[in-house]
Parts: C-alpha cells; sequence; structure tokens
C-alpha cells in the first residue's frame, strides 16, 4: 500500500518554518518605540495573530503582509494542458485563470485582518516576475488587474498601488511571486480581542469554496502522479485544475456586518496554514470542539485518496470545506443569523461547535475522533 504524503514530505515544514516567525516577532518587539513619535502604541498581544494591531487615539490599525503561494503555477500547468489536449479550446481562448489567483492572493490579506476586527481600507499588491516578458501576455495581466479589482470591491477596500519587480536569477522564468499587504481600522468599540473568548461560546464556520490557496504545493504533487494530470475528473464532474482554481471566498461582510449589527464577535479565524489548529490560536487554554463538519467538497475527498492523505494530516494542514469561523456567545446567535440572512452570501455559515474549558489548549475535532494540541501550534 502507498504511504500517505505528508505536507512537510512535498517540502513545506511549518516545524523549521515557525521558529523563524517567532524569531521575527521577538526581534519586531524591540523596535516598538518608534510608534512614540506619533503617540501610537503596540497592541502586544496581536503579536503572533494574523494581523498586527497599533493603538491610536482614534482606534486600531491592523495590518497584515500575505503572499498567494504557488497557486499561480496550478493555474499555468492547468492552461497548458487544455491547449495541448485541445479540450474546450473554443471557451478557453484567451484565458489564463489569473482572475481567479488574483482574487485568491488579495484574500490571504483581507482574510487576515479582519480577525481582530480591523476592516481594510487600502491594499498594495507585490509581483514579482523572473523576467520581464511575462507581463507580454496581455490576457494574463488583464485577468490579474481585473481580478485584483473584483477581490477588493468584495473586501470594500481601495486598491493603493503595488510592487512589479523583475527579480532574475531569484524568480524562475515564465514564474511569479506573488503577495499583497493590507491597512485596515477598528473603532475601539469594535475591536476583536481573544480574551473574550470564555466558556461557551459557539463557533460559527463559514464554509471554504475549496483549497482556497493553502497546500498548493501538496496538491501539485499529486497532480504530478495522475496519468490526466490537472485534467483528470472529480466525482462532480470538475476536473482537479477546475477544482483547485475555484477562489478564495473573501469574507470582510461576514464581519463587518456582524459588527455593525452588534454581534460580540470573541474572537474569529482565517482557516489558512496549519488547518484546523488555526481554531487554536488565541493564548488561552481552552478547548475547541467540532460537533458538525461543513459540507464535502469532492476536491478533498480526492486529495485523501490520491495522496494518499490521512484525516490527522489533512484537518491539520488544509481547510477541508471551513475557510473562516467566528467566535460568539450563545446569546447572539439568532443576531449572527438573522445578519447572515440579511445578505447575498456565497457561502454557506452555520453553528459547528463551541468552547469548553480546558486545563490544555487543544482542537477536538469530533466527527472524525482527532485532537490536536496547542504544541502542535507554534506561531507564538
Amino acid at each position: 500500500m502507498e504511504n500517505n504524503i505528508t505536507y512537510a514530505g512535498t517540502g513545506v515544514d511549518y516545524d523549521l518554518m515557525d521558529p523563524f516567525k517567532r524569531m521575527a516577532q521577538l526581534a519586531g518587539r524591540k523596535t516598538t518605540a518608534n510608534l512614540d513619535e506619533f503617540g501610537f502604541s503596540e497592541v502586544e498581544w496581536s503579536r503572533g495573530e494574523s494581523c498586527y494591531l497599533i493603538e491610536t487615539p482614534w482606534g486600531y490599525i491592523g495590518f497584515v503582509v500575505e503572499g498567494l503561494g504557488t497557486k499561480n503555477l496550478v493555474a499555468d500547468a492547468f492552461r497548458e494542458e487544455l491547449i495541448q489536449l485541445a479540450v474546450q479550446i473554443e471557451t478557453l481562448t484567451g484565458r489564463t485563470f489569473y482572475e481567479h489567483v488574483a482574487q485568491c492572493n488579495a484574500a490571504m490579506a483581507f482574510n487576515d485582518i479582519i480577525t481582530l476586527g480591523t476592516l481594510p481600507f487600502i491594499y498594495g499588491q507585490y509581483l514579482a516576475v523572473g523576467e520581464s516578458d511575462w507581463f507580454s501576455n496581455e490576457a494574463r495581466c488583464r485577468e490579474l488587474i481585473e481580478g485584483t479589482k473584483r477581490a477588493c470591491m468584495l473586501a470594500r477596500c481601495t486598491w493603493g498601488g503595488g510592487e512589479t519587480p523583475t527579480l532574475k536569477g531569484i524568480v524562475v522564468p515564465g514564474t511569479a511571486d506573488l503577495a499583497g499587504a493590507t491597512v485596515g481600522f477598528a473603532p475601539r468599540d469594535k475591536l476583536i480581542d481573544p480574551i473574550n473568548i470564555q466558556h461557551g461560546d459557539l463557533i460559527i464556520i463559514a464554509e471554504s469554496s475549496g483549497i482556497h490557496a493553502n497546500g498548493l504545493t501538496l496538491a501539485r504533487e499529486i497532480a504530478g502522479k495522475l496519468d490526466k494530470g490537472y485534467m483528470t475528473k472529480l466525482s462532480d464532474g470538475q476536473t482537479y485544475g477546475e477544482a483547485l482554481l475555484e477562489p478564495t471566498h473573501i469574507y470582510v461582510d461576514l464581519v463587518a456586518d456582524c459588527l455593525r449589527s452588534g454581534v460580540d464577535i470573541h474572537y474569529a479565524v482565517n482557516i489558512t496554514g496549519h488547518g484546523w489548529r488555526k481554531l487554536m490560536r488565541a493564548t488561552q487554554p481552552f478547548a475547541y470542539v467540532i460537533d458538525e463538519l461543513p459540507t464535502q467538497l469532492p476536491i478533498f475527498d480526492f486529495i485523501q485518496e490520491h495522496g494518499p492523505v490521512d484525516d490527522y494530516e489533512s484537518y491539520g494542514n488544509l481547510n477541508m470545506g471551513a475557510g473562516f469561523a467566528i467566535y460568539v456567545p450563545e446569546r447572539d446567535i439568532d443576531k449572527v443569523f438573522d445578519t447572515i440572512n440579511q445578505g447575498a452570501r456565497r457561502y454557506r455559515t452555520y453553528c459547528a461547535g463551541h468552547v469548553e474549558r480546558s486545563e490544555m489548549k487543544q482542537v477536538v475535532i469530533k466527527p472524525k475522533g482527532l485532537g490536536y494540541l496547542g504544541k502542535t501550534l507554534g506561531v507564538r
């Protein structure tokens, strides 16, 4: 029987990456006195969160830098396979799938910054290429721009600018490295502070559109083992490439509308790297108990089967259908769903579990019989 593959085995090893992040946080703390000149101060507990906070006399500024990862390589490879196989060539003409890539890139930053209640108001895009002739593909450039604009509209945010270097010798020719940064703001009474998490809070999950932009290195390795590559069909009739390229949901509307409706959000989590372990990102020793899983998407069945990838590895690194989570007191549950139902959401949202007192921090996924201890999430 073929051995299960792991994310670390594909070259993405959080046990090696996370110590660098912790070292950087410690160094960053020694620079905070520079904020004094502006009358600002660091919110110290936000180091290690998805969003970094600065307190000002008017409220809180949030800051995030995030990268796309390797999803654009899937778009490039899938496009090439379609051309070579002459599949749907009439409808394909000119399409590069970079409108989806662009949305995923921006979503990584937008879905992080809202975790502490700071709503994004400006976005900057970073696009580094190996050779300048990357920009000669007009369709790809146009789709990338249109996709970024659309993502900013979904996030209710202004696209302010960016940087587009050619880095010959660093970036592989024919490819690009995409990332972005966003700045947000929260009034004092709208900040989401994890100190408010309490026993009995309900965990509300907003479902994902698919793999989003995390785990693509593992997904690409699986594609390399398939006879038909990204053209392999899933159980729902989609090709593997199409399913991987589904654009990431942007959850700004969920958080913004709930805050404006007076929902008391105790915490929020963008479920990306480290998978469902992210549910215990806050420092307090709670147990985050999941009683109901999101809709099972064929893309995850396929990845688990063809990796193969077992449940522990999958839920520990992939979103497995859960894109974002908010924790609210039970008294606010009706207000949450009244707010959600008033909007035109592109994703299902439901009550998935609850928070319990615990001697140790952990995530418990009851339907799968899985548990992850706090020591497996070394982000701070």
